[in-house]
């Protein structure tokens, strides 16, 4: 089953989800050790690879909307609560909108400093939204990393809603997501 149904999660939704989930972890995790690790001669190439992902994630991240817009997600069960609802479409929202601000600070990161990322993995260069300006530089890098922990966070809240789901309620919402069955 590609696409998604009233009570479960298409093929193309859960690959998007499971990709971008390990993405975006692999990609705060290699975040947090490039600024961790002194300064080097190879610390640009580790910062393009970071950059190019980025390019990638956000990509992925607007297609996966794309895609969540024509074809809705699951329903959640008729026993959960207006409040709860609410909360799930709230935390959803935050994690894609989080998510898009974040890649969006790396790029403009990227344009204001000189040399900049745009050598996309050295097949062509990615348009930059930014001039090059050495204090917008900083300003961009710093609001990014912060909103990068602000993901982290969400994801954490997103990990316990996950956990609730199934340890608590012991309801197919969470499951759902790993093996596409109805729930």
């Amino acid at each position: 089953m590609i696409r998604n149904t009233t009570s479960s999660w298409g093929s193309v939704a859960r690959g998007f989800h499971w990709f971008l989930a390990a993405a975006i972890i692999g990609m705060i995790a290699f975040g947090w050790w490039m600024n961790h690790i002194p300064p080097r001669p190879d610390r640009f190439f580790y910062r393009s690879i970071h950059a190019d992902v980025g390019y990638v994630v956000l990509l992925l991240t607007l297609l996966r909307l794309v895609w969540r817009g024509a074809n809705p997600p699951p329903a959640l069960p008729n026993d959960t609560s207006r409040w709860h609802r609410i909360a799930a479409w709230i935390s959803h929202f935050a994690l894609y909108a989080v998510t898009i601000v974040v890649a969006l600070l790396g790029w403009a990161h990227s344009g204001a400093r000189t040399p900049n990322y745009s050598d996309w993995f050295g097949m062509f260069q990615v348009p930059q939204i930014t001039s090059p300006d050495r204090a917008a530089a900083q300003a961009y890098e710093n609001r990014h990393i912060y909103f990068a922990y602000v993901l982290l966070a969400l994801i954490g809240i997103h990990v316990a809603a996950v956990a609730w789901h199934h340890f608590m309620r012991r309801d197919r919402v969470a499951a759902r997501m790993v093996d596409g069955a109805p729930g």
